[in-house]
C-alpha cells in the first residue's frame, strides 16, 4: 500500500457526514434520569466509546466509590447503589488496580462481588468480571499489558476500570507521556466501543487533578467526577459532576456502613442527618 493509499483509507475512515443521522452513544453506566418533551433518558456517568475519570484527594474513599460503580455495572442495580444503574448487555467488566498488592486489590474485587450480591436477581458469574493487580509491573509494561488484553478480548468487554491511571506513566508532569496515555485511552474506547473509567488523585489543597496528566484528562473526558469528603461529616462523601459533555448527573453522596460496604445516601436520609444536629 502506498502512502497516498494509506491516507486515502484513513480519510474514508475519519470522514463524518454532517447530513448523516448519528445516534447518541449507548449508556454504559448512569445515575438517575432526565426528561425532554419527547422522552425520558438515563443520565450517563459514561457512554460506550468514551471515557470518564474520578478525581479525589487521598482518604476520600475512592475505591469504595469505584466498588459501587463496578457492582452496579455487573448486576444492573444493587440495594446499595440507589439510582446508579449498569447497562452491561452481557458484556464483561474489567478492573485493573495499579496501586495495591494482591491482598488489598483482592479485598476491593471481593467488595464488588459482595455489593453485586445485594441484587437478589443477579446470579454471580466470575466470567463477567476480570480483575488484575498490576503493581509489580513497570509503568510501560502496565500500559502494554492493558493494550494487549483489550485488543485480544475486545469482543467480550464492555466496561473497564483503571484505578491508578498515574501509574501508567513515569511522570504525571511529562507532557509527552501524559498526552500519549490519554491518546491510548481515546483509541481504546473508540476502536473497541467500550467505556473506560480511570481514577486519579487531586492536587494537594486543590480541586485540580494531578499534573499535566490531569489537565489532559480534563480536556478529553466525557465526564469528570469529583469526590469530596464533607467537612461537617467525615463519614459522608459527595460525588460531584464537575464537567460533562452529556446531560450532567445530579450530585449525590455515599457513606460506608459498619460492614465495610458503601451505599448511596438519598435526600431523605440527608435531611434527617441535618435535622438531628439541632
Amino acid at each position: 500500500m502506498t502512502l497516498d493509499e494509506k491516507y486515502e483509507e484513513l480519510r474514508e475512515k475519519l470522514f463524518v457526514d454532517p447530513n448523516e443521522e448519528v445516534e447518541y452513544p449507548p449508556v454504559a453506566i448512569s445515575y438517575g434520569a432526565y426528561k425532554t418533551k419527547d422522552a425520558e433518558y438515563h443520565t450517563p456517568l459514561g457512554t460506550y466509546g468514551n471515557f470518564s475519570f474520578v478525581q479525589a484527594p487521598p482518604k476520600s474513599k475512592k475505591t469504595f466509590f469505584i466498588s459501587m460503580i463496578a457492582s452496579a455495572y455487573l448486576a444492573d442495580t444493587t440495594k446499595n447503589t440507589g439510582d446508579i444503574l449498569g447497562h452491561r448487555n452481557n458484556k464483561k467488566l474489567v478492573h485493573f488496580d495499579t496501586e495495591q498488592g494482591t491482598f488489598h486489590a483482592q479485598k476491593v474485587f471481593k467488595r464488588v462481588i459482595d455489593l453485586a450480591k445485594t441484587n437478589d436477581n443477579y446470579q454471580v458469574n466470575l466470567d463477567d468480571y476480570d480483575t488484575f493487580a498490576l503493581r509489580t509491573l513497570s509503568a510501560p509494561m502496565r500500559t502494554k499489558f492493558i493494550d494487549w488484553y483489550l485488543e485480544k478480548y475486545q469482543d467480550e468487554i464492555g466496561f473497564v476500570i483503571i484505578d491508578g491511571i498515574a501509574d501508567l506513566v513515569l511522570d504525571v508532569n511529562d507532557i509527552k507521556e501524559s498526552s500519549a496515555i490519554v491518546q491510548d485511552i481515546m483509541r481504546w474506547t473508540e476502536e473497541y466501543n467500550i467505556h473506560i473509567m480511570v481514577v486519579i488523585h487531586s492536587n494537594f489543597n486543590s480541586d485540580k487533578p494531578t499534573g499535566h496528566l490531569g489537565s489532559f484528562l480534563e480536556k478529553k473526558t466525557e465526564t469528570q467526577i469529583q469526590l469530596t469528603v464533607r467537612e461537617d461529616s467525615q463519614d459522608l462523601v459527595d460525588v460531584i459532576c464537575k464537567r460533562s459533555r452529556s446531560y450532567p448527573f445530579e450530585n449525590f453522596s455515599f457513606e460506608v456502613d459498619f460492614l465495610g460496604l458503601p451505599h448511596i445516601i438519598d435526600k431523605i436520609d440527608d435531611i434527617l442527618r441535618i435535622d438531628t444536629k439541632f
